[in-house]
């Protein structure tokens, strides 16, 4: 059975970047949980630690960091051929 990796995504509403990695999961059939860092302050605070970064978005797959729109290390991470 080929199960998913965990996946977070740390966004907010007005990030053009946050946008396209969640379009960009959601074209490749990867199930993921949005975390709004404006609404959610605990979140926000646990992404700064985890990761040392201000900035999203932050996705974190089985709890490996990627920091930006990193296509070529999501796909590595999550198995996406292309």
């Amino acid at each position: 059975m080929n199960t998913q990796p965990k996946v977070i995504v740390f966004s907010t509403p007005t990030c053009s970047w946050c946008t396209t990695v969640k379009q960009y999961l959601k074209k490749n059939n990867i199930r993921f949980r949005d975390i709004d860092i404006t609404k959610d302050e605990r979140a926000a605070k646990d992404m700064v630690r985890r990761t040392k970064q201000q900035g999203v978005p932050v996705t974190l797959v089985n709890n490996r960091p990627v920091i930006g729109f990193n296509k070529l290390e999501l796909n590595k991470l999550l198995n996406i051929k292309g």
